[in-house]
């Protein structure tokens, strides 16, 4: 969340990004339960102080009667406050972060592309899509997925669970040499957890699965576990940032996302993921943030994936993220009339300045010896659903096979996938 006072200091900054960012959160209101807490405070703090100098010495009648008065008034003040705090806390939680000053400004269509890279395939057959490829070559079986556990549920068969698995080895190859920790996660967090990363575990929009009767959800991506890894910790980064490299499964209910575009592996209800996660001093972040960048680039690179990247608009940033980018790979079920391809998202990398860290109370030791909130940044390394596609439909061949990267081959042991026979 951002900082109170920050907001009552640039309260119209504050109101233009929330407009910026497509989110309808009441500011002045927020401000108003602000005034009112601290006053509420205020006289709650003078009546305990004016108790505790009348307990000394032996009282009289009408002090112990007065005393009781003022325990009277302080329990109802103290009822009054829990009611404000919780209607305050519920508008802070809303209250998104701010935004990079370069962040174009607008929604889905107004991103910026920062570059190209990779060459787009020219293709001299009539190219298909993943879901196809890979139902040809016995890779995927969707239908008894959706019996087994429901639609866009899937089972991933032969050569494709060891290109999975090529996929999460090559990605922990490259991090390791970049010096980020191995980390696998658990599935499940707290909803407090959800709520400090920025998710709601409970809204009429949630993305996230709940478990009846507990106060648990399956997670959508190990940013919200790796948070929670040091919540109400105050980390020691005399040595550097900490940087992990964090494994899990991630669910998404996926609500109302299908179609054409959404087809096969693009919106799934269950994938495995790499997500690269950061925490650091506030003065390195937006460092950090170029290198988590640069590394997703020479993941893909190396891929050989041809792909742009894009400057995400403040409408599509979430509410934690003050800059995200985008690596957006050239696919084939992207095609729309008479187009070949067209893009679709594989990565993102968000920095999150000390938003995530004030929600669950992340801190470190400045050189002067005060506490302060650390920085987040998180990026996705690799993860197995947007992936395959990008491998699949740029690698096809004429006869339905597919092409594996060469930085893959060692780990699958072979430079084709093919029908058997």
């Amino acid at each position: 969340m951002l900082d109170i006072k920050f907001i009552r200091d640039n309260s119209e900054l504050v109101k233009k990004n929330c407009q910026n960012r497509k989110v309808k959160v009441d500011i002045d209101k927020l401000l108003d339960f602000d005034k009112q807490k601290r006053e509420k405070m205020q006289e709650t703090e003078e009546l305990r102080s004016k108790r505790n100098s009348s307990s000394k010495g032996k009282p009289s009648e009408d002090e112990i009667k007065q005393m009781r008065e003022v325990g009277e008034k302080i329990k109802f003040l103290e009822e009054e406050l829990k009611t404000i705090e919780e209607s305050y806390l519920n508008l802070m939680l809303q209250v998104p972060n701010m935004t990079h000053k370069k962040s174009p400004i607008g929604g889905e269509d107004d991103f910026v592309v920062i570059e190209e890279r990779g060459a787009i395939p020219n293709f001299d057959f009539e190219a298909k899509d993943h879901e196809e490829l890979m139902i040809n070559l016995d890779l995927v079986d969707f239908e008894r997925g959706a019996k087994v556990s429901g639609s866009k549920f899937y089972f991933v068969k032969n050569d494709m669970v060891k290109l999975n698995q090529a996929l999460l080895n090559y990605g922990m190859e490259i991090l390791e040499k970049h010096g980020y920790n191995l980390i696998e996660t658990p599935d499940l967090a707290k909803h407090e957890i959800l709520l400090g990363a920025g998710f709601n575990p409970r809204g009429t929009e949630k993305q996230v699965y709940n478990l009846a009767d507990e106060d648990l959800s399956l997670v959508g991506t190990a940013e919200i576990t790796m948070l929670g890894f040091h919540a109400d910790e105050i980390l020691d980064l005399n040595n550097g940032p900490k940087k992990y490299t964090a494994m899990s499964h991630c669910f998404r209910t996926e609500a109302g996302a299908y179609g054409r575009t959404s087809k096969g592996l693009y919106r799934v209800h269950q994938f495995t993921k790499l997500e690269m996660f950061i925490f650091c001093k506030p003065e390195d972040s937006e460092k950090l943030h170029q290198e988590l960048l640069s590394i997703e680039k020479e993941i893909c690179d190396g891929l050989e994936i041809p792909y742009r990247v894009i400057d995400t608009p403040t409408g599509e940033l979430g509410g934690p993220a003050f800059r995200k980018y985008d690596l957006e790979a050239w696919m084939t079920m992207k095609a729309e009339a008479k187009a070949k391809g067209g893009y679709g998202e594989i990565t993102s990398t968000s920095n999150c300045t000390d938003y995530q860290a004030r929600r669950l109370n992340i801190k470190y030791r400045n050189d002067e010896g005060k506490n302060e909130f650390v920085h987040t940044l998180n990026g996705t390394a690799v993860v197995l659903s947007r992936f395959p596609i990008a491998i699949i439909e740029n690698n096809q061949q004429a006869d339905g096979s597919i092409k594996i990267p060469k930085v893959l081959q060692k780990f699958v042991g072979k430079e084709f996938i093919s029908k058997a026979k």
